[in-house]
């Protein structure tokens, strides 16, 4: 929006500069539009939101990747793989504090 709009509870979160409600074509023109500038390969911009949110939520990518009709999940992780390196540090920590816990009983003689 432009500087001066102030956005209310009625307003759109993507909108024209008026205010008003985007087409949904208009936003997938000038997806596919700035997309074709690109050697990005070519995905629909509502798969690109859709799987970021599900791993973002920590689903599981084969899950992600059968929603998203992907003949396989390495296509899933090429693709998306930029939305889970904090996947990836929490997963690591995960295993860290197991260890540690392992470690701690063995020291104990447990």
């Amino acid at each position: 929006m432009r500087q001066g709009i102030r956005p209310d509870a009625d307003s759109f979160v993507v909108a024209q500069v008026d205010g008003q409600p985007l087409q949904p074509r208009s936003l997938t023109h000038e997806w596919v539009r700035v997309l074709g500038k690109t050697s990005l390969p070519r995905i629909r911009f509502h798969d690109l939101a859709h799987a970021t949110q599900m791993l973002s939520a920590g689903v599981h990518p084969k899950i992600a990747s059968e929603r998203l009709g992907h003949s396989n999940i390495g296509i899933t992780l090429d693709l998306y793989s930029h939305v889970m390196p904090g996947m990836l540090a929490d997963a690591a920590e995960q295993v860290d504090v197991a260890l540690q816990a392992v470690i701690s009983d063995n020291r104990k003689g447990k």
